[in-house]
C-alpha cells in the first residue's frame, strides 16, 4: 500500500514536467529548434531571434550569451548551427546520431558534455517484460557566449528548467557554465527520483519472495492474470537496473572533472556547485550498487525457496511410493501362481492378507505423517 501511495504522489510530479515541443516558449525557428534566446546580464531579451541574428547581437555588444535548444536535429538541420558556432565535427556527429555514453570533451572554443536522462515508467505490476527505466540523452555545447542543447528522446524537457533559470537572473548572469550546471543538477535529481521509484519495485518483489505462503501467492498471481515467474520479474528488474547504471556510473568522471579541474569556459564560482551535484551522483551510484546486491540476494532466496518446494514435493511422492510398495509386493507374491500356497485354500487367507496389507500401509503413512513428509 505504501509503495502504491508513493506512485500516486510521484505520477503527478512527473506529468508536470512537459516536453519542449509543446512548451509555450517554443520558437517557430524550424522543426528541430525548440528555442533560441539571448540573455544579457541574466535577463532574457524580448523577441524571437534567429541564430545568426542572436550571435551577431551578442558578439557585437560583447555581453551576454545565446541559448539554443534543439530536439533530435538531422544533420542538415544542425549543419548551419555547427558552422555558425565553429563546433567540432566529431562532437557534431555524436550530437546528431546520439547513443553516446555520458562524457565531457574539451575543444579549443567549447565544451561538449553528454548526459543520459532517465524516466521511471509507471506500471501496475512488475512482470518479466515490464519497462521500468526509459532513457534519453542531452548533449550540451558550452562556449564563451553560447549554450547549445540537443535533446534525444521523449522526456527530459528543458523548458521548465529554462523558465526556472529565467526567474533567477543573478544565476544566469554568471554565463553559459551556469546553464551547464543547472542541466547537470536536473539530470542527477531525476536519477534520485528514479532510484527511489525502483526501490519501491524492489520492496514489492522482496515482499512477494519472502511471503509467508509462496504457493498461495503464486496461485493468486495466476488467478489475477499476471505474467511471469518470480525469477523472471527479478531478472527483468536487474536488466532495468543495469540500464540505469549505464546512465549513472559513467557520469562520475565528467562531473568530477567539472568540480575539481579549472577550465577556461567554467566560471570558478560554479565549480563549487558542481561538487554538490557530484556528491548527489555518488549517492545514486551507491544506491544502485546496493540495489544490485539486494536483487542478487532476493534471487538466491527465491531459488532456494523453489528448491525447498521441489524437495517437499519429492518427499511426498517418495512417501506415497513407499506406501504403495506394500500392496504391490503382496500382489506380486500371490501372483506367482505356485501350486502349493496354503493361504489360497484357507478360508480366512484373503481377509488376513488384506488386513495385514492395510495395517502396514497405515503404519507407514503414520510414520511419514509424524516426520512431516505428508
Amino acid at each position: 500500500m505504501i509503495s502504491n501511495l508513493r506512485r500516486a504522489v510521484r505520477l503527478p510530479q512527473q506529468r508536470r514536467r512537459g516536453v519542449d515541443l509543446s512548451h509555450p516558449a517554443r520558437s517557430p525557428l524550424g522543426t528541430a529548434v525548440v528555442n533560441c534566446a539571448v540573455y544579457e546580464k541574466g535577463v532574457r531579451q524580448p523577441g524571437d531571434h534567429p541564430a545568426e541574428d542572436a550571435v551577431r547581437r551578442v558578439r557585437g555588444s560583447g555581453n551576454g550569451f545565446v541559448w539554443i535548444g534543439l530536439h533530435e536535429p538531422s544533420e542538415a538541420e544542425f549543419a548551419g548551427i555547427a558552422e555558425l558556432f565553429g563546433l567540432h565535427p566529431l562532437a557534431v556527429e555524436d550530437a546528431v546520431h546520439a547513443h553516446q555514453r555520458p562524457k565531457l570533451e574539451r575543444y579549443d572554443s567549447s565544451l561538449f558534455t553528454v548526459f543520459k536522462t532517465v524516466r521511471y515508467v509507471e506500471h501496475d505490476r512488475l512482470t518479466e517484460t515490464s519497462e521500468v527505466v526509459d532513457t534519453g540523452e542531452i548533449m550540451v555545447f558550452t562556449g564563451a557566449d553560447f549554450v547549445i542543447t540537443v535533446r534525444h528522446g521523449g522526456h527530459g524537457s528543458l523548458g521548465p528548467l529554462r523558465e526556472q533559470l529565467e526567474s533567477e537572473p543573478e544565476q544566469l548572469a554568471i554565463g553559459p557554465s551556469a546553464v551547464l550546471h543547472a542541466i547537470a543538477d536536473l539530470v542527477v535529481d531525476d536519477y534520485l527520483d528514479v532510484a527511489a521509484a525502483v526501490q519501491d519495485d524492489i520492496d514489492d518483489v522482496e515482499s512477494e519472495v519472502f511471503a509467508e505462503s509462496p504457493r498461495r501467492a503464486e496461485s493468486e498471481e495466476r488467478r489475477s492474470g499476471a505474467k511471469g515467474t518470480g525469477a523472471g520479474r527479478i531478472y527483468q528488474l536487474k536488466r532495468e537496473l543495469l540500464e540505469l547504471k549505464r546512465a549513472v556510473a559513467p557520469l562520475g568522471g565528467p562531473l568530477n572533472a567539472l568540480a575539481t579541474r579549472p577550465m577556461a569556459l567554467v566560471d570558478p564560482h560554479i565549480t563549487t556547485y558542481f561538487r554538490d551535484v557530484s556528491d548527489h551522483l555518488e549517492r545514486v551510484t551507491e544506491q544502485i550498487t546496493a540495489f544490485d546486491e539486494l536483487l542478487n540476494s532476493i534471487l538466491q532466496a527465491h531459488l532456494a525457496q523453489v528448491t525447498v518446494a521441489q524437495n517437499e514435493d519429492m518427499r511426498r511422492i517418495s512417501a506415497w511410493v513407499a506406501i504403495l510398495a506394500v500392496p504391490t509386493m503382496v500382489c506380486g507374491i500371490y501372483g506367482m501362481n505356485f501350486e502349493h500356497m496354503p493361504e489360497k485354500h484357507w478360508t480366512f487367507g484373503y481377509p488376513l492378507v488384506m488386513a495385514v496389507t492395510l495395517t502396514l500401509c497405515f503404519l507407514i503413512h503414520r510414520g511419514f505423517k509424524r516426520n512431516g513428509w505428508l
